[in-house]
């Protein structure tokens, strides 16, 4: 599960990185708004074809056995007595010698037939479509934009206009193949260049990923592109469907838990005219009409078979026309009339909001606040962190940069009555209790759901990179510490980590908990009993190992998702294999602490709920200006307040440490 984390966490941080950004339009500064017109769009024309890498993309790697089998023990090892761990290593061990290879030669085989895409790509979407839990708090995340640095373009109309704009322009140059291509690149210097675009240009598209790798640039999938617009996710008995229909012109708006819909691409496929958009949403905010007494959108926050039969009496109804127009939308805007300033209730809002304006099967959701705090509510079965970090980039920068109108923009004089329509939805009676039971579901849930935020400026990027150490390594061990300090144990921890640098990749989960961090956090509860020195030779060894172990996981050699495969195997056969039933298995895959981070200068905050109900949705992030922890978790959890003070004590021992020891490392 992705989450998205990276900017301040106080109320006065939220804004910080509108002091910092310069050199963006004033009002006043238009740039062309009118249709056929390639400066509006499109956002860029790659000389590069945004497939170009695809075909080459080196297929995901199944790991050797025997390396899953070691991987997976020394993932254990921290976790388990010494009673426990004897019994699972030899449970993999008659594993890997026996049923064990039976698995994967069938995976590998499996494989070896089907070369278009990954071992994993099949199971992760049976995984996601097939489980009946709702949407809400268990798949999707959210993740919010910084403001615009220009305040005056905080305006709910104008910045919800310009990101329309922006999020079209996106899909037009992604589908007419000009979107500058997903790449890594390892020396950017060197790489991010003119002269290696025009190299890969002329490379046949079979061959192109090793051009790219002569020059230390790694191409990334991008398969997952084409599910961002016009798609979503149908509730299906057993297993949901993904239904997309990209010759669909229209954008579906909710407002006032209504629905509403006009076309953004005109009937030759050119972009609506900024203007007539803003004029369109203009009316949207300005209709009367009264709230409906049954909210649609509830029946989005339930359990998937119920969801699924409560569609077939919608469709029974009569509403076959309406619910096809939110289906096949590009996407959905959601027009909030809050004006929340308060972080947590901006978690609050993004990530579930009151259930009357959201839709939460679409492929993604832009929110968009009465005060023009704006983020993106997506759902996470279609796609992973790759493709929608790079909508949500995309849309902050064009619409920061290039913004198409402004507050004092005079929406377009057309008429509007005969462009935007309000959906009509036929309900029941059995389609109101429905609805109803929803709603109580949901706001029970929700009510449950406890978010707590931490700050920690002291802490950046720039403070950690100082003192040789990785960014992510130094968060992951505080949390492993702050666990520590407040049980006196460890526990089973999930960080997401992406495998999109091959063909069909989705992820693979880094165990952040090593025998390493364990020694640490039990050194760092006695410090008394060890010097400064000793305790920063662990954060090294800790960080090193951390390093390893992501890399590892981003090449595709973790163990998840290898065993999940070989589990699921299993599972078609009606085998029970003794390492699936272990408690050990089980308890590694009950993620106290499940953990992820995506940073990136246009994300504020984000998040997700907790994946166990005893456990803690941990979103962290440390960027350039600070670091901090947005912690969610259920009643009857450890207590996350006693958490985030445990987090905070224990950056603070580091850094002391960090700190004792910095004239030594210099030195070196």
């Amino acid at each position: 599960m992705l989450l998205t984390f990276s900017k301040c966490l106080s109320k006065r941080g939220f804004s910080a990185l509108t002091r910092a950004v310069d050199g963006l339009p004033q009002e006043g500064s238009f740039y062309s708004t009118s249709a056929n017109d390639d400066d509006y769009e499109y956002l860029h024309h790659s000389s590069i074809p945004t497939m170009h890498f695809q075909p080459s993309l080196p297929r995901l790697p199944i790991p050797e056995l025997p390396k899953t089998c070691e991987r997976y023990l020394n993932a254990q090892r921290p976790l388990l007595t010494d009673e426990d761990y004897k019994r699972t290593e030899s449970l993999v061990s008659e594993f890997k010698d026996n049923i064990g290879k039976e698995l994967h030669a069938e995976l590998v085989a499996h494989d070896k037939r089907n070369k278009h895409t990954s071992y994993i790509s099949s199971h992760w979407f049976n995984m996601y479509l097939s489980d009946r839990a709702p949407l809400v708090l268990n798949y999707n995340p959210f993740m919010s934009f910084v403001d615009d640095p220009n305040h005056s373009q905080m305006d709910q109309l104008t910045r919800a206009t310009n990101m329309v704009v922006s999020a079209t322009r996106f899909m037009k140059t992604l589908r007419a193949s000009i979107l500058e291509p997903e790449v890594f690149h390892m020396n950017p210097a060197k790489s991010d260049t003119r002269a290696f675009r025009k190299f890969i240009s002329w490379l046949p598209s079979r061959v192109s990923w090793y051009g790219a790798y002569l020059y230390k640039a790694f191409p990334l999938d991008m398969s997952q592109f084409s599910s961002l617009f016009n798609s979503t996710r149908l509730p299906c008995y057993g297993k949901d469907e993904l239904v997309r229909d990209e010759k669909a012109r229209h954008l579906v708006v909710m407002c006032n838990g209504h629905f509403y819909t006009f076309d953004i691409l005109d009937p030759n496929g050119n972009i609506v005219p900024a203007a007539e958009i803003q004029a369109c949403l203009s009316h949207v905010l300005r209709d009367r009409t009264p709230a409906p007494s049954h909210h649609l959108g509830y029946l989005t926050t339930e359990n998937r078979d119920v969801w699924a039969s409560a569609r077939e009496k919608l469709l029974q109804c009569g509403n076959h026309s309406a619910l096809k127009s939110i289906d096949t939308a590009a996407f959905v805007l959601c027009l909030d009339g809050d004006k929340v300033t308060d972080p947590v209730q901006l978690c609050q809002t993004f990530l579930h909001g009151n259930g009357t304006n959201r839709w939460f099967d679409k492929s993604f959701s832009l929110v968009v606040l009465r005060n023009g705090k704006a983020a993106m509510n997506f759902e996470h079965s279609w796609g992973d962190g790759v493709a929608v970090l790079r909508l949500f980039r995309e849309i902050f920068k064009d619409s920061t940069e290039r913004p198409r109108v402004h507050k004092a923009s005079a929406p377009a004089k057309i008429d509007v009555a005969d462009r935007v329509k309000r959906l009509d939805i036929n309900l029941d009676a059995s389609l109101t209790a429905s609805i109803e039971t929803a709603r109580a579901k949901f706001d029970n849930q929700v009510n449950s759901l406890g978010i707590n935020l931490c700050e920690y400026p002291h802490v950046n990027k720039a403070y950690v990179k100082q003192h040789r150490l990785s960014p992510d390594s130094f968060m992951q061990l505080a949390l492993q510490m702050a666990f520590y300090k407040m049980t006196g144990t460890t526990t089973a921890t999930y960080e997401s980590c992406s495998t999109s640098a091959f063909r069909h990749g989705r992820t693979e989960t880094m165990r952040p908990v090593t025998v390493l961090t364990k020694q640490c956090c039990e050194a760092f509860a006695q410090q008394t009993e060890h010097s400064a020195a000793e305790l920063r030779a662990m954060i090294d060894a800790c960080s090193a190992a951390h390093n390893n172990l992501l890399k590892q996981a981003a090449m595709g050699q973790g163990f998840d998702r290898h065993l999940f495969a070989l589990r699921k195997i299993a599972e078609t056969h009606d085998r029970e294999v003794d390492i699936f039933t272990d408690p050990a298995y089980s308890g590694i895959n009950h993620n106290i602490l499940s953990t992820s981070t995506l940073n990136d200068a246009s994300v504020e905050i984000g998040g997700f709920a907790p994946v166990v109900p005893d456990g803690f949705g941990i979103g962290y992030g440390i960027t350039n200006a600070r670091s901090g922890i947005n912690v969610t978790s259920y009643p009857g959890s450890h207590n996350p307040k006693d958490f985030i003070d445990c987090f905070r004590s224990s950056l603070d021992d580091m850094c002391n440490v960090l700190e004792s020891t910095k004239h030594a490392i210099q030195k070196h």
